[in-house]
């Protein structure tokens, strides 16, 4: 990705970038530790100016505990002619994640002890982990079990589990304040596109977009592993947490389907407002789903003893889309233009954040002559109607309580055109921020 990624309207480009990264980190096989998880953060440093942060395993986290390290060079199940009939380097789902290592020869019936199948999708490989029980195992398309018809086969996993480190990575863009907006994507799984790299694709592009604009906000980005880098970052920085204001966990952005949300604990935070009053005027379908604590980081961020504004921005969620965590979820699932409309609709998020302000009415005794001002219809991109309500509505409401969100809400109007009409208001000396809403 070049700073290209900053012109909001070279959508086909920013989707094209985009999907070239999840592309060029397809392949690594990653998870919660090791060596596939920091070559990936290493790729990301190329776009960003990534911090590793190493935690030893072992390490206490809130009630859990760093685990030990596991790394891989090779896996393979072999029949009687040592032929590899399942074989890590054609996919590395063939292998259960963190399993132990293994090298022996085992009879037919213990083997299927060890191995997992799709029936209803034969020719996927399922993607199955034992992050915190120590076994081991092999995944395969269900159409090669049936191929299976030997007494006996070698197998191998040449992978390592020992004390190490985990691995996130952590960058702070800082803003005029020091008032944070959290972006938080996982890193910790193998070649899975969408549930994954178009995260990580998107909270790339986000850095490198904010980069180049004016910014109210400090911006965290985290690249961690699921839950247990969550909890990680959470246990290492708990009084940084309370400069958090507003925060979204990037998931599931690459695919077709319509952008879905899924609010924060609170319910009714700002950023729950934001996202909502965006896709209300996007034109295009959505859907908002309540919270529950079950999903991906944002039930570690809005436990109840953290209890952080942080919502979840996705496409079609987790487990709704048949190729979820199986070898289905692939580039050619993901789609550079369903990226770059997952961008424009995040981008457009902050940017309300970035932009909502309290403003006081400085001729608040009936509305003020607008005509002699020469203000009506001047405000291209919009209709004059629709504008020219837009003042009205920000003159009423602008009593030093009601937010330009909170106006964009009860009007109807679009944040953008309320935005707007606020601009022109100041531009006139009919506008002022109120006491304490920093400019």
């Amino acid at each position: 990705m070049t700073s290209r990624v900053s012109d909001m309207t070279d959508a086909g480009e920013i989707g094209r970038d985009m999907h070239q990264l999840v592309a060029e980190l397809y392949p690594i096989c990653r998870s919660i530790t090791g060596n596939g998880l920091r070559e990936t953060l290493r790729r990301v440093q190329k776009h960003i100016p990534l911090t590793l942060h190493e935690v030893p395993s072992g390490t206490p986290v809130f009630d859990w505990t760093v685990p030990k390290e596991w790394n891989i060079n090779d896996a393979w199940v072999k029949n009687g002619q040592g032929e590899r009939v399942i074989d890590f380097q054609q996919s590395n789902l063939h292998v259960v994640g963190y399993s132990v290592p293994v090298r022996r020869r085992v009879s037919a019936s213990e083997l299927r002890t060890h191995l997992h199948t799709l029936p209803e999708h034969p020719a996927w490989i399922p993607w199955r982990t034992s992050y915190y029980h120590e076994t081991w195992g092999f995944c395969l398309a269900q159409d090669r079990l049936a191929a299976l018809t030997d007494d006996e086969y070698e197998v191998c996993i040449d992978s390592t589990l020992e004390p190490g480190h985990l691995t996130y990575g952590e960058y702070l863009l800082p803003g005029e304040t020091t008032d944070e907006v959290l972006l938080s994507c996982h890193t910790c799984h193998p070649s899975l596109a969408n549930d994954n790299l178009s995260g990580v694709a998107l909270a790339v592009a986000l850095a490198e977009h904010l980069a180049t604009q004016p910014r109210r906000y400090s911006y965290r980005f985290l690249f961690i592993p699921g839950t247990i880098g969550s909890i990680t970052w959470l246990s290492r920085n708990e009084p940084a947490t309370s400069r958090i204001r507003h925060g979204l966990v990037l998931a599931c952005v690459g695919d077709a389907g319509p952008v879905t949300y899924k609010r924060s604990r609170r319910g009714d935070a700002e950023i729950d407002r934001a996202v909502a009053c965006v896709l209300r005027h996007s034109g295009r379908p959505f859907e908002i789903l309540d919270f529950s604590p079950y999903g991906y980081d944002e039930r570690q961020f809005c436990s109840p003893g953290i209890d952080l504004p942080v919502g979840c921005f996705m496409r079609t969620p987790h487990g709704r889309f048949p190729e979820y965590h199986t070898s289905a979820d692939s580039p050619e699932l993901v789609r550079p233009e369903a990226l770059a409309h997952s961008f424009a609709t995040a981008a457009e998020i902050l940017s309300t954040l970035e932009h909502n302000r309290t403003f006081v009415n400085l001729n608040p005794k009936c509305e003020p002559q607008l005509g002699r001002r020469g203000i009506y219809r001047t405000m291209g991109g919009t209709d004059a109607a629709v504008s020219e309500l837009a003042m009205l509505w920000v003159l009423n409401l602008s009593d030093g309580r009601h937010s330009l969100l909170d106006i964009a809400e009860r009007s109807g109007c679009s944040f953008e055109a309320i935005k707007r009409a606020a601009d022109v208001l100041r531009d006139h000396d009919l506008l002022a921020l109120a006491t304490g809403s920093q400019s």
